[in-house]
């Protein structure tokens, strides 16, 4: 293929790739945000959120900060875990599980959304034993299911949410398995969030009765992942 063709074809390619490509750049534009800021600033990851604590609880609009910044959550690479203690704190057990379920399945769906237009063919038929092969293929199979008990065995949030994009499976069974599967493990960290009363950067005051249930469902959810991978068969 001569030079000239090449140079028509690199156009064509752009117009139909277009939306992947503005994508990967916003993508790109996030993460290089965020490292830029916390290198020039030299904070780690947790001291970012404890900025962020502090715009969210002095803001009318906290609520929406809180979401837009879990949303995007995985683009930038942040703990999920942070994020769903710090919704508790900030907004209390009841408000704070509402807040997380919106946010959590909205950054669930952009992940997915990630893998589903980044990552296809990533995952194809295969022989192979691991974990990860293991439920891909069930999942194309049975999405609603497969992802159910993933998230009762909780495995990584992320992962899961890339491989249902990478396999193209269907949304509304995937986002629904995940709202119902999250339940217990966000309302656990959403009450440890919501037990501690208040935090000046040392020990903090916990409220006892909101940490013991909040210890309580943890537990519960660690019961329920154990027989969940005895039945699945998973020794590690």
């Amino acid at each position: 293929m001569n030079s000239t063709n090449k140079m028509l074809i690199l156009p064509i390619w752009i117009k139909k790739n277009r939306t992947k490509i503005l994508a990967f750049l916003f993508w790109l534009g996030l993460i290089a945000g965020y490292q830029v800021y916390a290198y020039s600033q030299n904070l780690t990851a947790v001291e970012v959120m404890q900025q962020l604590l502090g715009l969210m609880t002095n803001s009318l609009w906290g609520p929406a900060i809180y979401i837009i910044l879990y949303a995007i959550r995985p683009l930038v690479i942040f703990p999920s875990t942070i994020l769903t203690l710090a919704g508790g704190f900030l907004f209390g057990p009841v408000l704070g599980v509402l807040y997380t379920i919106i946010a959590s399945n909205t950054s669930a769906t952009i992940a997915y959304l990630v893998g589903y237009y980044f990552g296809q063919g990533i995952f194809k038929e295969s022989s192979s034993d691991n974990i990860v092969q293991r439920y891909a293929e069930r999942m194309r199979k049975n999405s609603f299911e497969t992802v159910m008990i993933m998230r009762f065995l909780f495995l990584p949030y992320d992962l899961v949410n890339y491989l249902a994009g990478f396999l193209r499976i269907r949304w509304l069974p995937f986002i629904t398995a995940t709202a119902l599967g999250s339940i217990p493990g966000t309302i656990a960290f959403i009450l440890a969030g919501a037990s501690i009363e208040q935090f000046d950067g040392g020990v903090p005051k916990l409220n006892p009765a909101t940490l013991a249930a909040s210890i309580l469902i943890f537990i519960g959810s660690l019961v329920l992942s154990r027989l969940y991978k005895k039945r699945e068969g998973i020794t590690k």
